[in-house]
């Protein structure tokens, strides 16, 4: 088994230029080091190159961090980029244990994780599809209308009753930092945590129908509703199952159906359900909308300050763009990590 050793650590921003280097330099790391590709399960599943493995921290115990991701064809390129990076910064990425959530179970996407991570602790979930078809309103975006993206909304119910907490991420995410720290948060007696935005503008996330509804506006009685991106969850799935939040969220997917009163999808839910509830940690766990607003996905630049995880959050992917030859700045970024077989942005074979 071939291991090397690289350097996890997180970072301010110096400026796009510098970041750029870091990741092309810790990702570059292993030159010499042959990388195989390895073959193509099916027509629809994209052939990736096998990872290399990392040890990087001198001991490591057992405790697990478990991770929870869901796996779709349209978006498995990113997926295995976010899994490469969180493994690459991790202190003890033997000890990450990956839960993937799937509409159904296919063996070709399976083996493909497999093939391409030989050494990964990963488990696959079917997410019934059918707990959310009658619930699911149109949204802005079709990709958000996707009976996955509300898998998050059941984790506690998918994954095994003995994993306590858990770390959700989205697909279109890289990490720049050790995931140890994210799953370390203290989250006192919130069930959730996240970054908090409380300068957003919180009322363009529901209709009008729902401010001029008294009874459904009040339930943010009581609480400063802040904006919080479900993209990055740390998550007492313990503190979730006993507080019946997968029901309370439901409830809600039900007001929608019957009086309209948001425009995104799995999102708005959450925050009625937990805004202003839950432990806020740092901006640097969550560096989103790089992949711009939810209609035209145009180029944004990264916010100022010290970075942890970069999220493609917004229409725009970065795979797509890079493909198309029209990258934002932003995607170059994100390219290090690609191991899609095609790819000039990732190791050398």
């Amino acid at each position: 088994m071939a291991f090397w050793r690289t350097t996890s650590h997180s970072f301010p921003l110096l400026g796009l230029l510098s970041l750029l280097l870091l990741a092309v330099a810790s990702t570059t790391s292993a030159a010499g080091i042959h990388l195989g590709v390895i073959r193509k399960p099916a027509p629809d599943v994209p052939v990736f190159r096998e990872a290399p493995a990392f040890r990087n921290g001198e001991t490591c115990g057992s405790d697990r961090i478990h991770v929870s991701m869901t796996l779709d064809a349209n978006y498995l390129r990113g997926t295995m980029a976010a899994v490469l990076s969180i493994l690459q910064h991790s202190t003890c990425p033997e000890n990450v244990m990956f839960h993937f959530l799937c509409s159904r179970f296919e063996p070709e996407i399976h083996a493909t994780i497999k093939s391409t991570f030989p050494y990964l602790n990963f488990r696959v979930y079917r997410f019934d599809a059918n707990r959310v078809r009658g619930k699911i309103s149109k949204s802005i975006r079709q990709a958000l209308d996707q009976p996955l993206n509300y898998a998050r909304i059941y984790l506690a119910d998918i994954i095994p009753v003995e994993v306590k907490r858990v770390i959700y991420l989205d697909s279109d995410i890289v990490m720049v930092d050790d995931i140890t720290k994210l799953w370390g948060v203290d989250l006192g007696d919130k069930v959730l945590a996240a970054p908090e935005y409380c300068h957003a503008n919180f009322t363009r996330y529901f209709t009008d129908a729902f401010w001029s509804d008294q009874t459904l506006s009040s339930t943010f009685q009581g609480r400063e509703p802040c904006y919080f991106n479900t993209g990055v969850m740390v998550v007492d799935v313990d503190k979730w199952r006993q507080g019946g939040y997968t029901q309370k969220v439901e409830d809600w997917m039900v007001v929608q159906k019957q009086n309209r009163i948001y425009h995104l999808g799995s999102l708005p839910p959450f925050l009625l359900v937990l805004a202003g509830n839950i432990k806020a940690i740092d901006h640097r766990w969550n560096q989103h909308g790089l992949g711009g607003d939810n209609i035209e996905g145009k180029c944004r630049s990264l916010h100022p300050g010290p970075i942890s995880l970069l999220h493609w959050s917004g229409k725009g992917k970065p795979w797509l763009r890079l493909d198309s030859r029209k990258p934002c700045t932003v995607d170059h970024l994100w390219a290090p990590y690609d191991l899609y077989r095609s790819s000039k942005h990732t190791f050398d074979e």
